[in-house]
Protein backbone atom coordinates (compact mmCIF):
# COMPACT_ATOMS: atom_id res chain seq x y z
CA UNK A 1 0.00 0.00 0.00
CA UNK A 2 1.30 3.45 -0.89
CA UNK A 3 0.11 6.72 0.62
CA UNK A 4 1.26 9.84 -1.21
CA UNK A 5 1.07 13.05 0.85
CA UNK A 6 1.14 16.40 -0.95
CA UNK A 7 1.41 19.77 0.74
CA UNK A 8 -0.54 22.64 -0.79
CA UNK A 9 1.10 25.33 -2.91
CA UNK A 10 2.21 28.73 -1.62
CA UNK A 11 -0.75 30.53 0.04
CA UNK A 12 -1.48 34.25 0.22
CA UNK A 13 -1.22 34.58 3.99
CA UNK A 14 -1.07 38.39 3.88
CA UNK A 15 -3.04 40.81 1.69
CA UNK A 16 -2.64 44.57 2.01
CA UNK A 17 -0.82 44.10 5.31
CA UNK A 18 -3.64 42.07 6.86
CA UNK A 19 -3.76 38.35 7.71
CA UNK A 20 -5.96 36.14 5.53
CA UNK A 21 -7.83 33.43 7.43
CA UNK A 22 -8.35 30.69 4.82
CA UNK A 23 -6.04 31.95 2.09
CA UNK A 24 -6.08 31.11 -1.61
CA UNK A 25 -2.90 30.36 -3.51
CA UNK A 26 -0.54 33.05 -4.70
CA UNK A 27 0.35 33.30 -8.38
CA UNK A 28 3.43 31.18 -7.64
CA UNK A 29 1.27 28.75 -5.69
CA UNK A 30 -1.01 28.31 -8.72
CA UNK A 31 2.04 27.63 -10.89
CA UNK A 32 3.27 25.08 -8.33
CA UNK A 33 -0.08 23.30 -8.48
CA UNK A 34 0.11 23.06 -12.28
CA UNK A 35 3.64 21.65 -12.11
CA UNK A 36 2.50 19.23 -9.43
CA UNK A 37 -0.25 18.04 -11.75
CA UNK A 38 2.36 17.49 -14.47
CA UNK A 39 4.29 15.34 -12.01
CA UNK A 40 1.40 13.16 -10.86
CA UNK A 41 -0.98 12.97 -13.82
CA UNK A 42 0.46 9.69 -15.14
CA UNK A 43 0.24 7.92 -11.78
CA UNK A 44 -2.70 5.72 -10.82
CA UNK A 45 -4.49 6.52 -7.56
CA UNK A 46 -7.37 4.49 -6.20
CA UNK A 47 -8.45 7.52 -4.20
CA UNK A 48 -7.61 11.22 -4.02
CA UNK A 49 -8.69 12.99 -0.82
CA UNK A 50 -8.40 16.73 -0.22
CA UNK A 51 -8.39 18.99 2.85
CA UNK A 52 -11.42 21.32 3.03
CA UNK A 53 -9.22 24.44 3.18
CA UNK A 54 -9.01 26.61 0.06
CA UNK A 55 -5.24 26.35 -0.44
CA UNK A 56 -5.39 22.55 -0.57
CA UNK A 57 -8.46 22.49 -2.82
CA UNK A 58 -6.84 24.88 -5.29
CA UNK A 59 -3.67 22.78 -5.25
CA UNK A 60 -5.57 19.59 -6.08
CA UNK A 61 -7.80 21.20 -8.71
CA UNK A 62 -5.46 21.05 -11.76
CA UNK A 63 -4.69 17.37 -11.19
CA UNK A 64 -8.34 16.45 -10.63
CA UNK A 65 -9.34 18.36 -13.77
CA UNK A 66 -6.78 16.54 -15.91
CA UNK A 67 -7.80 13.18 -14.48
CA UNK A 68 -11.50 13.97 -14.86
CA UNK A 69 -12.14 13.10 -11.23
CA UNK A 70 -14.43 14.79 -8.71
CA UNK A 71 -13.16 16.59 -5.64
CA UNK A 72 -13.49 14.43 -2.52
CA UNK A 73 -13.14 16.41 0.71
CA UNK A 74 -11.82 14.72 3.87
CA UNK A 75 -12.48 17.12 6.80
CA UNK A 76 -9.94 15.43 9.08
CA UNK A 77 -7.12 16.63 6.80
CA UNK A 78 -7.59 20.28 7.83
CA UNK A 79 -4.54 22.05 9.30
CA UNK A 80 -4.36 23.21 12.92
CA UNK A 81 -6.90 25.97 13.60
CA UNK A 82 -5.35 29.40 14.18
CA UNK A 83 -6.68 31.95 16.72
CA UNK A 84 -8.85 33.68 14.11
CA UNK A 85 -6.41 36.30 12.85
CA UNK A 86 -8.26 37.09 9.61
CA UNK A 87 -8.28 40.85 9.08
CA UNK A 88 -5.69 41.51 11.81
CA UNK A 89 -2.31 43.16 11.09
CA UNK A 90 0.12 40.53 9.83
CA UNK A 91 2.60 41.54 12.54
CA UNK A 92 0.27 40.11 15.17
CA UNK A 93 0.69 36.55 13.85
CA UNK A 94 4.43 37.02 13.34
CA UNK A 95 4.84 38.14 16.96
CA UNK A 96 2.81 35.21 18.28
CA UNK A 97 4.91 32.68 16.38
CA UNK A 98 8.13 34.38 17.49
CA UNK A 99 7.04 34.12 21.13
CA UNK A 100 6.09 30.47 20.72
CA UNK A 101 9.56 29.62 19.37
CA UNK A 102 11.03 30.89 22.66
CA UNK A 103 8.87 28.58 24.81
CA UNK A 104 10.13 25.52 26.67
CA UNK A 105 9.39 22.25 24.78
CA UNK A 106 6.48 21.13 26.98
CA UNK A 107 4.85 24.57 26.82
CA UNK A 108 4.47 24.25 23.06
CA UNK A 109 1.72 21.66 23.48
CA UNK A 110 -0.61 24.55 24.37
CA UNK A 111 -0.16 26.12 20.93
CA UNK A 112 -1.24 29.68 20.21
CA UNK A 113 -3.66 31.46 22.55
CA UNK A 114 -7.15 31.21 21.13
CA UNK A 115 -6.27 28.56 18.56
CA UNK A 116 -6.44 24.78 18.54
CA UNK A 117 -3.85 23.36 20.94
CA UNK A 118 -1.07 21.31 19.41
CA UNK A 119 -2.03 18.42 21.68
CA UNK A 120 -5.63 18.50 20.43
CA UNK A 121 -4.47 18.84 16.82
CA UNK A 122 -2.13 15.84 17.08
CA UNK A 123 -4.90 13.80 18.69
CA UNK A 124 -7.33 14.80 15.94
CA UNK A 125 -4.94 13.76 13.17
CA UNK A 126 -4.01 10.47 14.85
CA UNK A 127 -7.69 9.62 15.18
CA UNK A 128 -8.29 10.71 11.60
CA UNK A 129 -5.51 8.48 10.28
CA UNK A 130 -6.76 5.51 12.32
CA UNK A 131 -10.34 5.89 11.06
CA UNK A 132 -9.25 6.59 7.47
CA UNK A 133 -7.12 3.44 7.42
CA UNK A 134 -9.67 1.27 9.23
CA UNK A 135 -12.30 2.13 6.61
CA UNK A 136 -9.88 0.72 4.03
CA UNK A 137 -9.03 -2.48 5.86
CA UNK A 138 -5.83 -1.28 7.52
CA UNK A 139 -5.81 -1.77 11.29
CA UNK A 140 -3.13 -1.49 13.96
CA UNK A 141 -1.99 -4.95 15.07
CA UNK A 142 -1.99 -5.79 18.78
CA UNK A 143 1.76 -5.57 19.12
CA UNK A 144 4.25 -3.31 20.91
CA UNK A 145 5.82 -2.45 17.56
CA UNK A 146 4.11 -0.24 14.92
CA UNK A 147 2.76 -2.99 12.67
CA UNK A 148 -0.52 -3.21 10.79
CA UNK A 149 -2.86 -5.66 9.17
CA UNK A 150 -3.37 -4.60 5.54
CA UNK A 151 -6.19 -6.27 3.63
CA UNK A 152 -5.39 -4.75 0.22
CA UNK A 153 -1.67 -3.88 0.08
CA UNK A 154 -1.75 -2.83 -3.58
CA UNK A 155 -3.86 0.30 -3.09
CA UNK A 156 -2.47 3.78 -3.79
CA UNK A 157 -4.01 6.82 -2.12
CA UNK A 158 -3.19 10.51 -2.58
CA UNK A 159 -3.80 13.01 0.24
CA UNK A 160 -3.58 16.75 -0.54
CA UNK A 161 -3.25 18.60 2.74
CA UNK A 162 -0.85 20.64 4.88
CA UNK A 163 2.57 20.63 6.54
CA UNK A 164 1.21 19.86 10.00
CA UNK A 165 -1.38 17.32 8.86
CA UNK A 166 1.09 15.47 6.67
CA UNK A 167 3.89 15.53 9.24
CA UNK A 168 1.71 14.14 12.03
CA UNK A 169 0.27 11.52 9.66
CA UNK A 170 3.74 10.37 8.59
CA UNK A 171 4.89 10.15 12.21
CA UNK A 172 1.82 8.14 13.14
CA UNK A 173 2.31 5.68 10.29
CA UNK A 174 5.98 5.22 11.22
CA UNK A 175 5.17 4.76 14.90
CA UNK A 176 7.04 7.89 16.05
CA UNK A 177 6.15 9.59 19.31
CA UNK A 178 4.54 12.97 18.53
CA UNK A 179 6.18 16.28 19.41
CA UNK A 180 4.72 19.80 19.58
CA UNK A 181 7.04 20.87 16.74
CA UNK A 182 5.95 18.46 13.99
CA UNK A 183 6.10 21.31 11.44
CA UNK A 184 9.86 21.53 12.03
CA UNK A 185 10.63 17.82 12.40
CA UNK A 186 9.57 17.15 8.80
CA UNK A 187 10.21 20.23 6.68
CA UNK A 188 7.73 20.00 3.81
CA UNK A 189 7.97 22.67 1.12
CA UNK A 190 4.98 23.96 -0.80
CA UNK A 191 3.64 21.49 -3.41
CA UNK A 192 6.05 18.85 -2.11
CA UNK A 193 5.41 15.12 -2.47
CA UNK A 194 6.11 12.58 0.29
CA UNK A 195 5.57 8.84 -0.08
CA UNK A 196 4.96 6.16 2.55
CA UNK A 197 4.75 2.49 1.56
CA UNK A 198 3.78 -0.60 3.50
CA UNK A 199 6.16 -3.56 3.55
CA UNK A 200 5.38 -7.06 4.73
CA UNK A 201 7.02 -8.36 7.90
CA UNK A 202 5.81 -11.92 8.13
CA UNK A 203 2.01 -11.84 8.41
CA UNK A 204 1.81 -8.08 9.14
CA UNK A 205 2.97 -4.82 7.57
CA UNK A 206 5.03 -1.82 8.62
CA UNK A 207 5.13 1.56 6.89
CA UNK A 208 8.36 2.94 5.42
CA UNK A 209 9.12 6.51 4.41
CA UNK A 210 10.48 6.19 0.87
CA UNK A 211 10.43 9.86 -0.19
CA UNK A 212 10.17 13.03 1.89
CA UNK A 213 9.33 16.53 0.63
CA UNK A 214 10.23 15.89 -3.02
CA UNK A 215 10.10 19.15 -5.02
CA UNK A 216 12.14 18.09 -8.06
CA UNK A 217 9.15 18.98 -10.27
CA UNK A 218 9.58 22.65 -9.29
CA UNK A 219 12.27 24.95 -10.75
CA UNK A 220 14.58 26.39 -8.10
CA UNK A 221 13.05 29.87 -8.36
CA UNK A 222 9.55 28.47 -7.84
CA UNK A 223 10.27 26.58 -4.61
CA UNK A 224 9.01 27.98 -1.33
CA UNK A 225 8.37 26.95 2.28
Amino acid sequence: MEIVLVRHGEPEWVRNGLAVGDPPLTERGRLQSELLADRLVDEHFDEILVSPLIRARQTAAPLLERLGRPEVIAPWLAEIRDPGWAGSPAEKAEQAYAEMRLQEPDERWHGLDGGESVRDFVGRIHLGVEMFLAERGVTRHEHDLPVWTVERPGRRILLVAHAGTNSVSIGHLLGLAPTPWEWDRFVLGHASVSRVESMSIGPVHSFSLVRLADVEHLPLNDRSR
